[in-house]
Parts: structure tokens; C-alpha cells; sequence
């Protein structure tokens, strides 16, 4: 057996011109910078782009780059999970981020995070014709006879899934039992006149001429009036407050940076611009400085109300697409059953 040795000092030089090599090759990192893959739902696309660029203007944003991918929150979550690249997402509803939590992809604290894992919120609205010439007011005004209604596939949509929870909670708040809430949706699936895949398609059909009424969030409704479209909202008295998550894909080596992104994003210079553009800023400082645009309203319930039962339940409840209620009650309008 032979031994190779190598003398000291050329060793030296070798160590040390690894070292060397090492060095230049973090300094052209740091040179090129971190680009950050951002995969959202579909409304907010226009103030995410406001926030990114208020992010770049700050010492830890300002060699950051994103990438971002804006579609319906469950396909967008699905194609996550299915490989789409993402360091972080900004998704509709938790039960979204809970099917990449169930594929290992984010942390199952996810929600025990600043504001409970929330980057903003907003509420269910009833998106009415100029005028409200229906006298849409509250949620029994949508099974008249002749109420043509909208809203998105909830295969497909997060928006869906908060309109559905929202009518069902509405009429147990309302006193109904569990049974007749259900009913209610059965009958409410009746008056669907279409389903699109995501909110913002959804708005787009209601813009369009189609329907009576658009099942969607009120970020989506004042969205929509920034560029130009005058769409008229009313809040019912039972709502339900929308609560938007963002959370970071773990075993990703961009995780720090994404997280700082999250901070910041829940800091007031974000919080203002999601304000500005209809959502409900999550951070009180900010909040406080929004009441007349925002206001506080007593029907106003969450996902994880009693009567809901938190994203776990409503998903194995509602939304299974094997066994819950809105396979049959598609099934039953001729409706879509999947994504």
C-alpha cells in the first residue's frame, strides 16, 4: 500500500486558493443578487407588485429580484405541490396552504406566525348592476325567482370556497340549524348562472353583463374601481372576514430572505399600500387609519367560528371531492366537480 502525502506549503496554497475561489463565488452571488419565485392567488397581483417594488428601496430588499405567478388560489397551490417553483405564496384561503403543508412543503406552524400567518384581509360583498336594480340587500334577496348569480368554482378557487362558508355561516348566524343552512346552498346553486376559475375571471364574466349579482371580495370589488370599473357593493349584515395567509416553503435556500419579505409585508409601508388598494390592513397601527374606509361590523364571523369549525373541518365537510357537500350539490345543478 502506498501512501500519498503532499508537502505542507503546497497544501497550504491549495486550502488557501479554495478559500479564495469560495470567496468570489459568494461575492458574485451576492452581486447577482436573490431572486425570490412568488406564487399567488389571483387579486392581488397589482399591489404585490407595489409592495415588491417598496421592498427593493430598503437595505434587505435591495438585491432582491421576484419571480411571480398569479392564478386561482387552489390551482395555484396544486401546482405548487406538484413542483411549480416557489419560495414563498400568497394564497386565498388556509386551506390552500394546508395542502402544501400535507404535501411537506410548509411548516404546519404556519399560522402561529405574526398575525396568525395573515398578510391582510378583506370581507364576502354582493357585487351588484348600477343602481341595485334587484334590491339585492342581504343573503335570502339571492333566491328570489329571477336572481342570476355568480361566483367562482370552488374546485378551483379560493373565493368560492369563502363564498360558500360565508352563506352557510350566514344562516346559522341567522338561527338556522345545520341542516337548513345547507339547504339554503342548494337552493343558492340553483340561481348560479356561471362559475369561473378564479375571482378575477369571475369579476371579468360579472363585467361582462352576465348575472345579477357577483359573489366576491370586497378587495376584488374596490380593485376593480381603481382601474376605472365603477362596480357597486354591498356588505351583508352577516359576512365573513377573508383572511389572506403567506408563508414561506421551508428547505428552500432563499428561506431567510423570504422571510424578511413576510415582515415587511406585515410592517406599515405594506400595510398602507394593501389599504390603498381595498384589502384590510391585519396591522392595528395601520388599521386604526382605515376605519371609515374599513368599518367594523358585528355579523362579521371566521373560518374559525364554531359554526365553521376552522380550514380542516369546512375542507373535509364541504369540500372533499370524493364526499363533501358541493360534489352533490354540483352534481345536482350540472356544476363542475373539480378543478
Amino acid at each position: 500500500m502506498y501512501l500519498f502525502t503532499m508537502p505542507m506549503n503546497k497544501a497550504k496554497k491549495i486550502t488557501l486558493l479554495a478559500a479564495v475561489f469560495a470567496a468570489l463565488a459568494v461575492a458574485t452571488a451576492a452581486a447577482a443578487g436573490t431572486n425570490i419565485s412568488l406564487v399567488g392567488y389571483s387579486t392581488p397581483k397589482a399591489v404585490m407588485g407595489k409592495i415588491i417594488q417598496a421592498w427593493q428601496q430598503t437595505p434587505a430588499g435591495k438585491d432582491t429580484s421576484f419571480s411571480q405567478s398569479f392564478g386561482a388560489s387552489t390551482d395555484q397551490a396544486r401546482a405548487v405541490a406538484n413542483g411549480l417553483k416557489a419560495d414563498l405564496v400568497f394564497l386565498s384561503t388556509g386551506d390552500d396552504v394546508n395542502l402544501l403543508v400535507d404535501a411537506g412543503l410548509v411548516d404546519s406552524n404556519w399560522n402561529h406566525q405574526a398575525y396568525n400567518g395573515i398578510g391582510a384581509d378583506t370581507v364576502v360583498v354582493f357585487a351588484v348592476r348600477n343602481g341595485n336594480p334587484k334590491h339585492i340587500k342581504g343573503w335570502n334577496d339571492l333566491i328570489r325567482p329571477g336572481v342570476q348569480v355568480l361566483t367562482p368554482n370552488p374546485f378551483s378557487s379560493g373565493s368560492a370556497k369563502w363564498n360558500i362558508l360565508a352563506a352557510y355561516g350566514a344562516q346559522r348566524r341567522l338561527g338556522k340549524t345545520d341542516k337548513q343552512a345547507t339547504a339554503y346552498l342548494q337552493e343558492l346553486f340553483k340561481h348560479v348562472v356561471s362559475q369561473d376559475t378564479s375571482g378575477r375571471n369571475a369579476t371579468n364574466t360579472f363585467l361582462s353583463g352576465k348575472g345579477d349579482v357577483l359573489l366576491t371580495y370586497e378587495s376584488e370589488a374596490l380593485n376593480a374601481r381603481l382601474n376605472g370599473q365603477d362596480i357597486q357593493y354591498v356588505i351583508p349584515r352577516q359576512s365573513m372576514l377573508i383572511e389572506l395567509p403567506i408563508a414561506v416553503l421551508k428547505n428552500n435556500p432563499n428561506k431567510d430572505i423570504a422571510n424578511k419579505f413576510i415582515q415587511f409585508v406585515k410592517q406599515p409601508a405594506a400595510q398602507d399600500l394593501f389599504a390603498q388598494y381595498g384589502f384590510r390592513p391585519v396591522n392595528p397601527t395601520v388599521a386604526k387609519k382605515y376605519t371609515a374606509k374599513f368599518p367594523a361590523r358585528p355579523g362579521i364571523f371566521k373560518v374559525d367560528d364554531k359554526i365553521i369549525g376552522g380550514w380542516r373541518h369546512a375542507d373535509d365537510v364541504w369540500f372533499d371531492p370524493n364526499k363533501g357537500r358541493m360534489v352533490g350539490i354540483e352534481r345536482a345543478i350540472g356544476g363542475p366537480t373539480t378543478g
